[in-house]
C-alpha cells in the first residue's frame, strides 16, 4: 500500500527487551497506506486493521474476513494471517499496531490495586484477554477513536511519542471495554442455549463468527449448510441451531441479506447492468432477484439506481 510519497508510518521507540521472539520487537505504529493492490503474510502484533474506499481480504487460521470501510478487524499477538488487496480504485488502509507489554500495561493500570501500581510498577498481569478475532461493526465505543486519529495524523507530518502514546493507550482501553461486551453477549448466549461451562460457550461463539466472517466474504459464492458447518467444525444441525440462536436469523437468511446489501451498493455506485448485478452478488435469476429485492427494499432495482441519480 502506498501513495505518490510512501506509506504513512507513525513509530514509538520501543523499551529494550531481552526476548529473542522478533513479535516481542516489534514497535508500537500506525501505518497509513494507499494502493489498488497489496499481498502479505506473517504473524504480527495485537492489532486493529480499518480500511476505507474498498475491501481488504485476511485469512487467518481457517477462516476468510473481509474488512471494508464501516468494519474493524481486531488480530491477536502473534496471529499469523495474509492480507490481499485487489481493487480497481486505490483502497486506504489505517492500521495500528501495539508493542509487547503496552496491552499489558493498561491492563495492570485498570486491575491492579493502587498499592500495588506504587509498589511494584512495573509488574505484569497474569493473564490477558484473548479478542474474539473477527470483523465489528462501526459503534459508538471504539470508532469514533478511530476516526479522530485518523484525521488528526493526516493533517500532520510528525507527531509527539507522548501524544501518540497518550491517545493509543486511550484506545487500547475502549478496546478492553469492547472485549468486555463481547463477553456479556457471548455470556447471554450461553444461557439462552444452556451452555453452563464458559470454555464451551466461548469456543462455540468464536466459531459462528468465523463461519459468519466467510459468508461476510463469500457471498456471492454459492455456499452450503455443510460447507459452513465444516468451517465452524459442527454438525450441520448444530451449526443451523447455534447460528440462528447467537444471531436471530437463519444462515440462508443472514446469506440473502448480505447479497441484498451488496445490490444495493452496485446499483447505487455502479451503471452494471441488473442482470451483472443479479450474477455478481450471488442470485442465480434476474426474476428472483427483482422480485425480491422489490419485496425487502420496498423498490424496483432499477427504480432503486435513479434515485441515485
Amino acid at each position: 500500500m502506498h501513495t505518490a510519497n510512501g506509506p504513512r508510518l507513525f513509530t514509538l521507540p520501543s523499551p529494550p527487551l531481552r526476548s529473542v521472539d522478533p513479535l516481542m520487537r516489534w514497535p508500537t505504529h500506525v501505518l497509513q497506506g494507499r494502493g489498488r493492490a497489496y499481498h502479505w503474510a506473517g504473524a504480527g502484533p495485537l492489532s486493529l486493521k480499518l480500511f476505507f474506499g474498498g475491501t481488504a481480504h485476511y485469512a487467518v487460521g481457517r477462516g476468510t474476513l473481509a474488512v471494508e470501510e464501516g468494519s474493524y478487524l481486531v488480530l491477536n499477538h502473534a496471529q499469523r494471517y495474509s492480507i490481499t488487496i485487489e481493487a480497481s480504485e486505490p483502497v486506504e488502509s489505517f492500521c495500528l499496531f501495539f508493542r509487547a507489554g503496552q496491552l499489558e500495561s493498561v491492563v495492570q493500570s485498570l486491575s491492579a490495586r493502587p498499592e500495588q501500581l506504587l509498589d511494584t510498577p512495573e509488574a505484569l498481569p497474569a493473564a490477558l484477554p484473548m479478542f474474539v478475532e473477527r470483523t465489528y461493526p462501526q459503534d459508538r465505543l471504539l470508532t469514533p477513536s478511530l476516526l479522530q486519529l485518523r484525521k488528526d495524523l493526516a493533517a500532520v507530518e510528525q507527531v509527539s511519542p507522548l501524544w501518540l502514546e497518550e491517545r493509543l493507550n486511550a484506545i487500547l482501553e475502549r478496546l478492553l471495554i469492547r472485549h468486555q461486551l463481547v463477553g456479556e453477549e457471548a455470556a447471554a448466549f450461553g444461557a439462552a442455549a444452556g451452555i453452563t461451562r464458559a470454555a464451551t460457550r466461548d469456543a462455540l461463539y468464536r466459531r459462528l463468527h468465523q463461519a459468519r466472517d466467510f459468508m461476510e466474504a463469500e457471498y456471492a459464492q454459492a455456499l452450503t449448510l455443510e460447507q459452513l458447518a465444516q468451517l465452524a467444525c459442527l454438525s450441520p444441525n448444530h451449526f443451523l441451531r447455534s447460528f440462528r440462536a447467537l444471531f436471530g436469523t437463519s444462515p440462508h437468511q443472514y446469506l440473502t441479506e448480505r447479497r441484498l446489501r451488496a445490490a444495493k451498493i452496485l446499483l447505487e455506485r455502479t451503471d452494471l447492468p441488473i442482470t451483472q448485478v443479479t450474477l455478481t452478488v450471488g442470485f442465480l435469476s434476474h426474476g428472483s432477484f427483482t422480485r425480491l429485492f422489490a419485496q425487502r427494499v420496498g423498490t424496483a432495482p432499477e427504480r432503486y439506481r435513479r434515485s441515485f441519480r
